[in-house]
């Protein structure tokens, strides 16, 4: 069950405002609450495959992830205030692929996360990722720290990065533009890794689906509109549908044109497949208790986005 401090009214309000005021709300139920524990924002499950690795140190790799699962879930990442039980479900596995000298790898890292629906035990992906471009240095039991506006290290850049990243996605579904503040805080990693030429998949317009790309798109006010979507979406779509669950399906129908627009602005923006990669199975399945008209029109316009993922909007056409 979502908890109090992300579902108060006084809370929603003041999101749609000022993402900082926010954290100020959260101090605020911090002092004048003892029932609401401050706590870490993550719930991070951690795994390193090291099988295509043959030959070297293995215990690095178990190092590796014993650390960063610390690492995430020990940091306090904002002065928000959360109870253990609210705390973000995400994972983060990596796959070396190659160690191509020693303490140096190129790996692939998945990145998802879950938010938990109201009143039910559903629980929703936020985010569905894969990062080919990952490359960083560790040294077995070398300290992992994050430090503000101080990067000497693409490993923690990369994590970090991506934990602002699921922090604004979480904060976007509960309230509107309530993400602003970690998306700002991930677009500041991104613009200081820049700056080090060797470290891959930070490089503005190299590629559309590169960090540089996704940190862009989430804090272009140009594009503010999908993440207005992703409030409809979660808060008043399927938070409602326990309750109502064909006011929950119609308010998310109705917002899905969006989508559309923004593929007619940025018909290349990493949004779009984030959106399906994270959401598509599941729209199918809200959409199997709709009206045949209504399968028809989210099968064309989901069809003509994604025309690629035709036998994931399959079920649509029965």
């Amino acid at each position: 069950m979502i908890l109090s401090t992300r579902l108060s009214n006084l809370c929603k309000n003041m999101m749609k405002k000022n993402c900082y005021s926010v954290i100020l709300l959260f101090c605020y139920f911090n002092l004048f609450t003892p029932a609401l524990l401050q706590a870490q924002e993550l719930n991070a499950s951690v795994s390193v495959n090291s099988a295509r690795i043959e030959g070297s140190n293995k215990d690095v790799f178990t190092s590796l992830q014993t650390q960063l699962k610390d690492f995430l879930n020990t940091r306090r990442w904002s002065a928000a205030t959360v109870s253990p039980t609210e705390r973000i479900e995400c994972s983060f596995a990596i796959e070396i692929l190659t160690a191509s000298r020693e303490g140096f790898y190129q790996a692939a890292l998945t990145v998802s996360a879950k938010r938990p629906v109201y009143n039910s035990t559903y629980t929703t992906a936020l985010i569905y990722f894969r990062d080919t471009e990952f490359e960083f240095e560790y040294e077995e039991n070398a300290p992992i720290e994050y430090v503000e506006h101080t990067l000497n290290n693409n490993l923690v850049a990369t994590i970090a990065f991506y934990s602002y990243l699921i922090l604004g996605l979480d904060f976007d579904s509960f309230a509107p533009m309530g993400g602003t503040y970690f998306f700002r805080q991930a677009r500041n990693i991104a613009t200081q890794a820049q700056s080090n030429s060797g470290w891959i998949g930070w490089a503005p317009f190299a590629k559309p689906n590169n960090r540089h790309a996704i940190i862009t798109a989430f804090t272009d006010e140009s594009l503010n509109a999908f993440r207005e979507l992703w409030y409809t979406y979660h808060r008043k779509g399927l938070d409602e549908m326990a309750t109502n669950p064909d006011r929950g399906r119609t308010n998310i129908l109705n917002a899905l044109p969006v989508l559309k627009q923004l593929n007619d602005v940025r018909s290349s923006s990493v949004m779009l497949q984030m959106f399906a990669d994270a959401k598509l199975d599941e729209i199918v399945l809200i959409s199997s208790k709709a009206t045949p008209e209504q399968k028809k029109e989210v099968y064309d316009l989901l069809y003509s986005l994604f025309p690629t993922m035709s036998n994931r909007l399959e079920p649509l056409r029965k």
